[in-house]
């Protein structure tokens, strides 16, 4: 038996064995028109398996990059489109720089912390709109994580240890109710033991 195990790997599996075997041969066509030419119908061929893609601007160019990267770039055509680099394909991707930064309240979030930094540079009417905006979503957000009920100053003191009390709060603010999230309670079926009942008393 001929298993897939036993088979060359393939560089891009999403279109399959047939369609490599078919880039596979036209590596082997001497005359470089035909070769051209069945390169074209191929790339026609690859299109249709993904039709909702046709009006995708460049997807023409991601399917001749395909060829390339399938024949290992070792197809001699007639190329419309520059091809990538072999380098570039094989080069390992930069790490991504992750934040390590540890603070307090995660529960409300690195961004509350950061608006919270931004709010004295507003004054008047939009500051204190700005802070109780702020005050409400922290409430919220104590509430779904502690599933408990939270007072308007316990928010409040939150917001002068988060801001190391350079934040100031307005006179007489007064926060929105927030209710406690009410435990799912699981659904039972009843249905099928009230047909077995009926019929166990039938009988």
């Amino acid at each position: 038996m001929d298993y897939n195990t036993q088979r060359p790997e393939l560089s891009l599996p999403e279109y399959g064995r047939h369609i490599q075997k078919m880039v596979d041969h036209l590596k082997t066509i001497h005359d470089r028109e035909l070769r051209n030419s069945m390169a074209k119908a191929l790339i026609n061929v690859m299109g249709n398996m993904n039709p909702h893609l046709r009006d995708v601007p460049d997807f023409k160019h991601k399917l001749w990059d395909h060829l390339a990267v399938m024949s290992d770039f070792e197809l001699d055509i007639d190329w419309p489109y520059q091809l990538p680099k072999k380098d570039f394909l094989e080069e390992k991707p930069a790490k991504v720089p992750y934040n390590n930064e540890k603070f307090k309240y995660k529960h409300y979030g690195k961004n509350l912390q950061l608006m919270l930094a931004k709010v004295n540079e507003f004054e008047g009417e939009t500051k204190d709109m700005l802070i109780e905006q702020l005050a409400n979503h922290m409430k919220i957000s104590y509430v779904n994580w502690k599933k408990e009920t939270v007072n308007d100053e316990c928010i409040f003191e939150d917001i002068q240890r988060i801001s190391e009390e350079t934040v100031e709060i307005p006179d007489n603010l007064s926060l929105s109710d927030v209710k406690q999230p009410k435990p799912k309670v699981e659904k039972r079926n009843f249905k099928g033991k009230k047909k077995h009942f009926k019929k166990k008393y039938k009988n």
